[in-house]
């Protein structure tokens, strides 16, 4: 702004005029100036003088910049902060996953879009308002394209490209499309040796920031490059552990072992592992014990790592509560993580949380907060409409499940907390279609198994029903089978001393959806029972531990 009216700057003299209001007063050189705006590029000698002379004629004032002789460039001019104008909207991005041509690995294309959405959310200060990466992927899932994805975020951008192989060599292209009327704005080419692939995702954000005329146009790639084998396992692993399919999860975590044991200092690595052993855990694939186990290992390699260690503090804290039972303990690991920014999987962890302790108005303000900026993610909307279930709100829970089957009817949460809330609300063919289609693609999971022996049972198809818990108790006998949710199937059959067998299996392996499962509507004809009502106790008593301390005598 120049008096009160607007003046357009390029990119490069944007960056100029950013250096110099920063050292108002002060001398910039030269040199300073170049490696800000052009960083490693060869330029001319006149360069710098050319831009400073372009900066000045735009914005009308010789004088405002000095010419400093063999020195550098000096901003006269007073520099105030407007404090009535508010800052302007950052303009929302999206970015989804890069498209893969011949020879190039699929999560190659995913990757440099993950990476760039985090990179983009941490930067500081912040370039753009970056929209999550959970809703951009599923709607692209889905087959809409980067223009339609951008339309239904309601971005004022999306960045989308391609990752082909050129020999040795990748050659990444990347172009910005206005979402208002689909225009491409720019597209950018460039090349990229394979062993240097970390640097595809640096590229892309040091490409961003030059365009938006607040970085030099140049990066690193972190050190992420130093062993190229340890970095596309790590990208394989992460890429993996999210298909959310048994054993590709399981080679999930493998690699990203792999990749932190081959470079010990690599934060993403290990909370990409126990982000996995986490989901791995919720999805009844590995027992709680074990997962417990592999969290406090990795948070034992940690220590000492301040950056490294709070990131896994979360699931630290999450292990603390369901497995050890310390609620006092799981609050202070759980509080230290507090000031962080509120990513999805944070956001659903403490949503967890607080519902498995029966705050469903707090775990439900969490999960609304979180959608507002990723309304599309499968696991947060799912989460929700399970929340309003076991918090008895009939009509709320309904209206969600409808939401999100419009949104994203495919994904395995959609189908398992959807199947379970429509078979108890009495839509019975609609919840065997869709635990019927979970069981078919999926069928170790053993969690779509007991959602649907629950619909069965409500239909009246008692022998298919008994069919599918057989199958999950034989299943039991040789490896972890999570066994909260069958209980409801067994009250649905008449069968409450089944049913409270499966709950003191689940509270005798610490299954993590063991105390959600207690103020679930579903087993309601077993709250009379006093083992049942000893189990409610029992977390009661936990919460009244918390408020005492880990040592009452010394409050």
């Amino acid at each position: 702004m120049h008096h009160q009216k607007s003046v357009h700057l390029a990119a490069k003299e944007l960056a100029a005029l950013r250096l110099l209001l920063e050292n108002a007063g002060r001398i910039v050189t030269a040199q300073q100036l170049k490696d800000a705006l052009w960083g490693n590029v060869h330029v001319t000698s006149d360069s710098v003088p050319r831009c400073i002379s372009s900066l000045r004629a735009r914005l009308e004032n010789d004088e405002c910049i000095q010419t400093v002789y063999k020195q550098g460039y000096r901003l006269t001019s007073a520099v105030a902060y407007d404090v009535e104008t508010p800052a302007a909207r950052l303009p929302r991005l999206a970015i989804v996953p890069f498209r893969c041509g011949p020879y190039v690995a699929e999560h190659m294309g995913s990757a440099v879009a993950e990476d760039a959405t985090s990179r983009l959310t941490a930067a500081r200060p912040p370039i753009f308002s970056m929209l999550a990466r959970d809703s951009a992927f599923a709607l692209t899932a889905r087959g809409n394209s980067a223009h339609e994805v951008g339309k239904a975020l309601a971005a004022d951008l999306v960045m989308t490209g391609a990752v082909q192989r050129v020999g040795a060599q990748y050659r990444l292209r990347v172009e910005m499309i206005r979402v208002e009327d689909g225009t491409q704005i720019w597209v950018e080419d460039w090349m990229v040796p394979q062993e240097r692939a970390a640097a595809l995702q640096a590229k892309v954000v040091e490409r961003l920031a030059f365009r938006m005329g607040v970085g030099p146009g140049r990066g690193e790639d972190e050190g992420m490059t130093t062993d190229a084998r340890a970095f596309d396992a790590f990208l394989r692993g992460r890429h993996e552990w999210q298909s959310l399919e048994r054993h590709r999860m399981q080679d999930g975590v493998r690699l990203l072992h792999q990749a932190a044991e081959a470079q010990p200092a690599w934060v993403q690595a290990r909370e990409h592992a126990v982000r996995a052993t986490v989901a791995q855990e919720l999805l009844g694939y590995i027992a709680p014990g074990t997962a417990a186990d592999e969290v406090r290992r990795v948070a034992a390699m940690t220590e000492g790592q301040t950056e490294a260690a709070r990131v896994i503090l979360p699931a630290l804290g999450w292990m603390k509560f369901h497995v050890d039972r310390d609620l006092a303990e799981a609050q202070t690991t759980l509080e230290d993580v507090e000031g962080e920014p509120l990513d999805p999987w944070l956001t659903r962890l403490r949503a967890l949380f607080a519902a498995s302790r029966h705050r469903f108005d707090e775990a439900a303000q969490l999960l609304r907060t979180g959608m507002e900026r990723d309304p599309y993610s499968p696991w947060m909307n799912a989460a929700l409409a399970w929340t309003y279930h076991l918090a008895g709100e009939r009509e709320q829970s309904a209206q969600q499940v409808e939401r999100y089957l419009e949104l994203i009817p495919d994904h395995p949460a959609t189908r398992l907390f959807g199947g379970m809330i429509l078979a108890y609300q009495g839509e019975l063919d609609r919840a065997l279609a869709l635990t019927g289609e979970l069981v078919q693609e999926r069928p170790y999971f053993d969690l779509g198994s007991a959602a649907h022996a629950y619909a069965l049972a409500c239909r009246g198809d008692r022998e298919r029903a008994e069919e599918f818990l057989e199958r999950l108790q034989w299943a039991g006998r040789e490896r972890y089978v999570a066994r909260s949710f069958t209980a409801a199937a067994y009250v649905a059959l008449g069968n409450a001393e089944a049913a409270m067998a499966e709950l003191r299996a689940a509270d005798e392996d610490r299954c993590p959806w063991f105390f959600e499962t207690l103020a679930d509507p579903r087993l309601e004809d077993l709250r009379a029972m006093p083992e049942f009502e000893a189990m409610g106790a029992r977390l009661g008593e936990m919460e009244a531990a918390a408020v005492q301390g880990p040592n009452p005598a010394l409050n």
